[in-house]
């Protein structure tokens, strides 16, 4: 399982890392390293702040290359195959890349993939990769797994409880499954059911993050009870909607809930039978003696700051509080939107705006758009600039300044920016402007004959047109380091 989201985390980096980050990328990653040095010291100070591999080498070559060493490693893990070493070198890329995803990796799954690899490091062997190794998992890593579930789902019920009050009324998934940030087809459906459907939602949402962890701790049974209700009400979430990786990477530590017998009836008999004739009579090695109880230590004292949180009536969501990431805090949808808006990008090929201009508007590849394009199904993969533009509709350009660059590279139809969407409606020259609207979205009514998705009403405009002679854009983008002064001063002499 946590080959699975590995290899899927790996794999969007690897189709999408350059036009993000990249040299020529949405948000550079040299200009971020520059600013953390100028801000931290050229010293150690930025790397112990932001720890990453690609202080060594950040070209473009580079990261292309250690987020496909990523995928063929996740490959391996995914068909059984791995140690600790293989595990370390993944939890290592990928917090290198996290540390300079900007943000494009600013997600609480992000550093839960991270939490979760970590603590993988230890549960199989150093060297031994083999599917079913002679030394069994030390039995403390189990429970460590255990306080990890348990920290993510607590932590996602108590700061719904103290962040919305929809969720003490039982009436958020009124909203929810509209206003979610990237809807799946299932989405309308679950939207149009009885509000007595939503408020029971509601209610089993606080039975399995507020109530079903404290048993995990639980007897055994008790223990079974539990672990089933949070890998089914993972289950669920992911068929309802597409939130990347996330509830894959749950699953993962609420496996822990089950022991060898429970899945013995669940699994093939004759895999049951081979794993346990592998570790026959076998026991942890004196390395694991050792390393096993300074880890036990080691989140016990880094979980202090994280429980802290819990308690807090400040509560924060989704927060590490050391540079490695190895205990954090987590928590989702500690508020629900009433309403949705998107921002649509659209340019024209006037030179000249009028009124009688035509508009042609950019597609992206899951982001809601067209009314009559159904909702996409792309779970646990991850879109993760169709992510950024529904928190950005929330708010102005002047919080998303990246939104900026983003029109620049359309105006220049710029290959890498347009890999990342669904459709141009420019493919032979780039527009003269591109603006952006603000619409207001909402599911289309069911069972009245139309094959629209959604209905939208235009709310205002979010970005007035712009061109590549915009002398006061190309002051803004050259402050930002992404265009450069003789762009500026050429603008200003037209």
């Amino acid at each position: 399982m946590l080959g699975l989201v590995y290899f899927v985390a790996f794999l969007s980096l690897a189709q999408q890392i350059l036009p993000l980050i990249g040299s020529r990328g949405l948000l550079p990653v040299s200009l971020f390293l520059r600013q953390a040095e100028r801000f931290l010291g050229s010293g150690s100070g930025a790397f112990l702040q932001f720890p990453s591999i690609f202080w060594i080498n950040s070209s473009d070559l580079f990261l292309v290359v250690m987020s496909w060493v990523g995928v063929v490693l996740a490959t391996a893990l995914l068909l059984g195959f791995a140690n600790g070493i293989l595990l370390i070198a993944l939890w290592l890329i990928y917090l290198s890349f996290v540390h300079i995803g900007q943000d494009w990796y600013s997600y609480g799954w992000e550093i839960q993939l991270l939490e979760t690899g970590f603590l993988a490091v230890f549960l199989c062997p150093l060297l031994d990769g083999r599917p079913f190794p002679k030394r069994p998992p030390p039995v403390p890593l189990i429970w460590l797994f255990r306080w990890l579930i348990f920290r993510i789902m607590l932590g996602a019920g108590l700061i719904k409880l103290r962040g919305d009050s929809c969720w003490r009324d039982l009436t958020c998934l009124y909203y929810h499954y509209e206003t979610q940030p990237i809807p799946n087809p299932l989405s309308p459906l679950l939207h149009f059911m009885p509000r007595w459907f939503h408020k029971l939602g509601a209610f089993w949402n606080h039975l399995n993050e507020l109530i079903a962890p404290w048993f995990m701790f639980g007897p055994r049974q008790l223990r079974h009870v539990a672990g089933f209700l949070l890998v089914s009400f993972q289950v669920i979430l992911i068929l309802s909607g597409n939130l990347s990786f996330l509830n894959w990477v749950t699953i993962i530590p609420a496996l822990a809930c089950f022991d060898d017998s429970w899945f013995a009836h669940i699994l093939p008999k004759g895999l049951s039978q081979r794993a346990v004739r592998a570790s026959a009579g076998a026991k942890i090695s004196r390395a694991q003696r050792v390393v096993i109880p300074g880890l036990v230590l080691l989140v016990a004292v880094l979980s202090f700051f994280p429980i802290a949180n819990l308690l807090s009536s400040r509560q924060a969501m989704n927060t590490s509080f050391d540079p490695l990431h190895l205990v954090n805090t987590y928590g989702a949808f500690g508020s629900v939107g009433q309403e949705r808006n998107e921002i649509i990008f659209e340019g024209t090929n006037d030179a000249v705006i009028t009124p009688e201009s035509q508009w042609k508007a950019y597609e992206f590849k899951c982001k809601p758009g067209d009314p009559f394009r159904r909702p996409c199904v792309i779970s646990p993969y991850h879109y993760r600039l169709d992510w950024q533009i529904w928190f950005a509709a929330m708010s102005g350009p002047d919080q998303y300044p990246w939104t900026l660059h983003f029109v620049w590279k359309l105006l220049h139809n710029d290959s890498g920016v347009l890999s990342l969407l669904a459709y141009n409606p420019f493919p032979n020259s780039p527009p003269h402007h591109i603006r952006a609207e603000l619409y207001r979205y909402q599911f289309a009514p069911w069972g009245e004959g139309s094959n629209a998705w959604w209905t939208r009403t235009r709310v205002g405009s979010w970005l007035p047109a712009l061109s590549v002679k915009d002398s006061s854009f190309l002051r803004f983008l050259a402050a930002y380091g992404w265009v450069s002064r003789t762009n500026e001063r050429d603008a200003r002499s037209d």
